[in-house]
């Protein structure tokens, strides 16, 4: 027989793990370079960027391209790095909460 009360607080115990792994990511950084460290950015588990740092070098204005494709390409790789770190702890505190469906993608709730 189906149980619609112990389904109901299954939810709501998923939904406080979710929530409690979604606040676990405003903590969780990550820093990239790129152009052999002249550019470093640092985002946050919720892909939000924190910090840039840029080398000394890289301020003359003749280069103004090259730090912008630069910016751009250490962005990205700290994004991607951080969306990997947020899955990794979601699928930590939901483990054992949820089937293990092939094919299941987690980005999209909420990260």
């Amino acid at each position: 027989m189906f149980d619609m009360f112990g389904m109901m607080n299954k939810v709501k115990e998923m939904q406080a793990k979710m929530k409690e792994a979604q606040e676990k990511l405003k903590h969780i950084t990550v820093s990239s370079e790129a152009g052999g460290g002249m550019v470093k950015a640092t985002v946050n588990g919720e892909r939000r960027l924190l910090k840039l740092e840029f080398d000394e070098t890289l301020m003359n204005p003749g280069d103004k391209e090259m730090l912008a494709d630069l910016v751009v390409a250490a962005v990205n790789k700290a994004m991607d790095e951080a969306g990997e770190k947020a899955k990794e702890e979601l699928k930590k505190n939901t483990e054992g909460m949820l089937p293990n469906i092939p094919g299941l993608d987690l980005s999209n709730f909420g990260l």
